[in-house]
């Protein structure tokens, strides 16, 4: 990996923008209303090119994630990247035959969900780099790695708006050896708000 490539730099905007409009529930982080609920395309603009930037650097191939939060980042970083993007379903019986699929717990919702991709998307040898809203404890982009790989194609990195750090989300990802970048990472969640790694100062 180049030496001048940091690609868990905080990134200004988005940890102000965190820090100044962020509401915490518990163990929860809400910023839905810019980044995956209501969602501000000049912002996420902003976001997914500078996540793309720094993960053009693997040159892929394939942008993958999982619907529904996912998609909008995604998208815009394989516009930007000029790649086609694959979402894996959730819930879907409507996949076509022969089809991946996993089986995720999400401890948002309290239950589980099923992620389907069909097998026509993800070929074998195909360059791989996972794109989704927030990294948390790190289950459903290590199921989008684990059904890449087993279409044989080569997952090189995953990148996220946001990263859960206190979760460990990152040090599952990279047990699995696949490099994590992130724009915004939220060391800790005390007193109702949002503690983050702050940015370099210039």
């Amino acid at each position: 990996m180049s030496p001048h490539l940091d690609l868990t730099a905080p990134y200004a905007p988005l940890v102000r923008r965190i820090e100044s409009e962020g509401s915490v529930d518990g163990q929860i982080l809400r910023i839905d209303h810019f980044l995956n609920h209501r969602i501000e395309p000049g912002f996420i603009f902003e976001l997914a090119h500078e996540l793309a930037r720094r993960l053009s650097f693997f040159q892929p191939n394939i942008i993958l994630t999982a619907e529904a939060s996912g998609i909008a980042p995604a998208l815009i970083v394989a516009q930007t990247l000029n790649v086609p993007m694959v979402y894996a379903k959730k819930y879907s019986t409507q996949v076509e035959a022969p089809a991946l699929s996993r089986e995720i717990h999400s401890p948002t919702k309290g239950d589980n969900t099923r992620l389907v991709i069909s097998r026509r998307y993800i070929k074998p040898g195909q360059r791989i780099v996972i794109v989704d809203d927030f990294l948390a404890n790190g289950r459903t982009a290590a199921a989008l790695i684990d059904m890449a790989r087993e279409a044989g194609a080569d997952v090189l990195g995953a990148g996220f708006v946001v990263e859960k750090r206190f979760k460990h989300g990152r040090e599952y990802i990279e047990s699995l050896h696949v490099p994590v970048s992130s724009l915004a990472q939220v060391e800790h969640l005390k007193n109702g708000r949002a503690i983050l790694t702050q940015p370099r100062k210039e």
